[in-house]
């Protein structure tokens, strides 16, 4: 999957290594040499990192402008470089990654390698994918119930039964995961549901192995899809 990068930097030599790095790591890049026009494509783009030249004049406003609380929604890994020292800007730049110029292109593929992770990471964490399976929902106090998987995510999942459930009650479910060797089951809690039949299920306990043959098979979903 292609992930979308912008660089803030005049550097061209610089900049022609990083462009290098990051389409090896399969990211698009946008070069900006100004920060206001970067910080306006990044208000209308769908943009996953950010590397900022800190040696760039207005690099500071930048980076103080990405921190504004309007821009919190859209916070992305940003990664600084600059001359020797910059890593001990990290804290009052927002950044999470740093790297010095010139660039050592082992130290730059390993940092943006970790920043690229990190997206894929949290993307895969909120992902949701359609799968229409049944699923059997066990409460206590009463039979189980039949209902059908709307979507799913490592978190939990939407169901549609026909059945009405009380919030406060902690439930057990258990469903076949296409390609997976035996089903799944988890401890849950009712996270919402409506008068249509459709219910949110917020996944409490899953035992360890079985959570990861979900993440697996999410992100299998993910990058096929």
């Amino acid at each position: 999957m292609t992930l979308s990068s912008m660089v803030v930097s005049r550097d061209w030599q610089e900049v022609s290594v990083l462009e290098c790095i990051l389409g090896g790591l399969h990211m698009d890049v946008a070069v900006e040499s100004e920060p206001q026009r970067a910080l306006d494509r990044f208000t209308k783009s769908k943009i996953d990192a950010i590397i900022v030249d800190c040696d760039l004049n207005g690099s500071s406003q930048f980076l103080q402008d990405l921190q504004r609380d309007d821009y919190a929604p859209r916070t992305v890994p940003l990664v600084i470089m600059g001359m020797p020292h910059t890593a001990q800007n990290l804290e009052s730049s927002g950044a999470l990654f740093a790297f010095e110029k010139p660039i050592s292109v082992e130290q730059a593929v390993r940092t943006l390698s970790a920043a690229r992770n990190m997206i894929l990471d949290g993307r895969l964490r909120y992902h949701r994918a359609g799968l229409e399976v049944p699923v059997l929902v066990s409460c206590k106090g009463r039979k189980p119930t039949d209902a059908f998987l709307v979507n799913l995510s490592q978190g939990g999942m939407q169901l549609h039964t026909d059945e009405q459930f009380q919030t406060a009650k902690p439930l057990e479910v258990s469903f076949d995961l296409p390609g997976a060797r035996s089903a799944l089951k988890a401890n849950a809690e009712i996270a919402w549901q409506d008068d249509r039949g459709n219910l949110g299920i917020r996944f409490v306990k899953l035992p360890r192995q079985q959570q990861r043959t979900l993440q697996l098979w999410l992100a299998q979903q993910f990058f096929t899809n």
